[in-house]
């Protein structure tokens, strides 16, 4: 299995490629309609994606634990009911798939938040190095 870095990595530049596709149609149709869904698209797909695969490159006493997959997990979910959820929002065709992505969505930080936390940042962090045994 991949390093958890580079799966958050790959996902985002995924995202971004279809927020780059999408931005471009818009802007070709003249029809901005959508573009909060486009913007959570690249916002959280793109940027918070990059961000997080940034901290588990920096931090491997965060990658290599399970949490670090969940939180892979609930990320790429919340990307993909969000967005759509918005798309529908915006159109009026219910707001259920939006809510449900935004509940999402505060998990993954949340569980960011958590694992921050827990593990500190960078290769060796302060919060490490006391649960370290001692030598």
């Amino acid at each position: 299995m991949k390093h958890i870095a580079t799966r958050f990595f790959a996902a985002a530049a995924v995202f971004a490629l279809i927020g780059m596709v999408w931005g471009i149609q818009m802007s070709a149709s003249h029809d901005h309609t959508l573009s909060p869904a486009h913007g959570h698209l690249n916002l959280i797909g793109f940027v918070g994606m990059s961000i997080f695969g940034a901290y588990y490159a920096l931090t491997p006493q965060a990658a290599g634990g399970r949490l670090a997959n969940i939180h892979f997990v609930v990320t790429v979910a919340t990307v993909l009911v969000l967005t759509p959820g918005i798309v529908m929002a915006i159109t009026e065709r219910g707001e259920v798939l939006a809510q449900i992505g935004s509940i999402l969505a505060v998990l993954s930080m949340a569980l960011f938040a958590f694992v921050v936390f827990r593990y500190g940042a960078g290769r060796m962090s302060d919060n490490a190095r006391l649960h370290q045994p001692a030598e």
